[in-house]
């Protein structure tokens, strides 16, 4: 309660924070008009300060007072290249840029951990690393990171690592994580079909992609709920077909574009050899050819169990036993944090923020133009960093 009464205190300025990032949005690596604010937020505080080349992060390390275990907190900072509609009066300012994802929350809540922890230093067994970072939306921020050294960024070994992540689905001040995989792995599809261009009129002197697409498109979906084991899920989705010019020519060629969802790297590896196998089978069938091509993305984001344990022991103290939730169910989303937690044991969080007068579920949900969080969830998230950083020092 302690803590929630001092995450209380910090709630305007966490507050102002958040809204200058949330007007200001940048996407990617390079994001400086954010890079300054946190800095800015930061100036005072007894950190050691260092800032990225690869990419425009922030890292701030707090020795304690003590010799001790050190913990890594994280914050990503990107928004994403999409038009805001939610109406706010501190809505984007920025054409076709919004932080949709709520990561000018994570920044915003980072600080106040920061604040609340400096306050705390003398008696601290050990340090905090503070990591702010570009690119998490798909530009792999957190590996460029770790390329430039941040597990080294104490002088010695990161015991653990811990991140929040805000949501609708959950009630204000709730806070969930799920031990074991926790978000999956996500890598994209490209596939093209080559037939034979020909008159619409008289298909049967062409060889048409577009149906070889569509019965591509059907067996990758029975190839998952058949050959997939449901306590090893997959997710294949074919998200766009593209082929074709007018209403009477038959294309040479149709393109398919989707995404490929796992929670393990061994199902992982599993569906993409049956991919391989059933995608150029299938065109051989029609008498045409096909092109798969995998691009991997981020790899399954794994909570250690004692990491989770611990979070969810904290956050029952911290709020009762009716906002902290051990999840059944993992999250089929993906996170570059996932390289953080394939180095360190940790976990990934996450803190519920649904808006006054609608239920979970029912708000629009992360990546939606029309998101609006919160506010009130951040003294939560802010308390809940706190006190995990503590928890985990004392391990």
């Amino acid at each position: 309660m302690d803590l929630l009464a001092a995450a209380s205190a910090l709630q305007p300025d966490i507050v102002a924070l958040r809204r200058r990032l949330h007007r200001r949005p940048e996407v990617g690596l390079e994001l400086p008009e954010t890079q300054r604010a946190v800095l800015d937020a930061l100036d005072g505080l007894p950190l050691r300060i260092s800032t990225g080349t690869a990419a425009t992060s922030v890292v701030g390390v707090l020795d304690g007072g003590r010799a001790g275990r050190t913990v890594l907190l994280r914050g990503d900072m990107d928004a994403l290249p999409m038009p805001e509609e939610t109406g706010l009066d501190f809505a984007s300012e920025v054409p076709g840029a919004m932080h949709a994802c709520g990561h000018d929350t994570h920044v915003a809540m980072l600080v106040g951990a920061a604040r609340l922890l400096a306050e705390r230093q003398r008696e601290l067994p050990g340090r905090v690393i503070f990591m702010f970072q570009p690119g998490e939306e798909g530009w792999g921020g957190a590996r460029l990171m770790l390329d430039e050294g941040l597990l080294d960024a104490a002088g010695g070994a990161v015991d653990s690592a811990h991140a929040l992540h805000i949501t609708t689905h959950y009630a204000t001040g709730v806070v969930a994580v799920h031990r074991g995989s926790a978000m999956a792995a996500s890598d994209t599809l490209r596939i093209i079909v080559h037939g034979r261009g020909g008159h619409a009129s008289n298909p049967s002197e062409a060889l048409d992609p577009i149906p070889v697409a569509c019965a591509i498109v059907q067996a990758i979906q029975t190839m998952v709920t058949r050959r997939v084991s449901v306590f090893d899920p997959a997710v294949v989705t074919i998200a766009r077909i593209a082929a074709g010019t007018t209403d009477n020519v038959i294309p040479e060629t149709a393109e398919m574009l989707g995404t490929m969802r796992t929670l393990s790297e061994g199902n992982r590896a599993r569906v993409k050899e049956q991919l391989h196998q059933l995608v150029p089978s299938i065109a051989a069938a029609h008498g045409t050819a096909a092109e798969l091509t995998i691009q991997e993305g981020y790899p399954v984001t794994v909570n250690a169990d004692t990491a989770a344990d611990l979070v969810h022991s904290v956050t029952t103290d911290l709020l009762g036993a009716g906002r902290a939730v051990l999840e059944r169910d993992p999250v089929m989303g993906a996170e570059d944090w996932s390289y953080v937690l394939q180095r360190v044991p940790g976990s990934m969080a996450f803190l519920g923020a649904c808006p006054p007068g609608l239920k979970p579920g029912q708000a629009p949900a992360n990546h939606s133009n029309r998101v609006v969080f919160d506010e009130d969830a951040m003294t939560v998230g802010v308390a809940t960093h706190v006190a995990t950083a503590l928890a985990a020092l004392e391990t």
